[in-house]
């Protein structure tokens, strides 16, 4: 590693990954998915954000659609 580093020249450059940033949302969700993404947390060691997005994340590349069931 150097001691110092020069980003004088990084003035006005944009973010190369500015459109991979992640964005802050609220949401709710029930208790036992929550629990459910919690355990997995644990077993896994990753963080429980990290996993559902990573969940989340598999869900967008497989192009997976969510199977609605109505019950009357």
């Amino acid at each position: 590693m150097e001691e110092k580093y020069d980003f004088e020249n990084m003035k006005g450059r944009k973010n190369p990954y500015a459109s991979k940033l992640k964005q802050q949302i609220t949401i709710k969700v029930e208790t036992d998915i929550l629990e459910y993404f919690q355990s997995r947390s644990k077993e896994t060691g990753i963080p429980c954000q990290q996993l559902i997005n990573l969940y989340l994340r598999d869900c967008v590349v497989s192009n997976r659609k969510p199977v609605l069931t109505w019950v009357s």
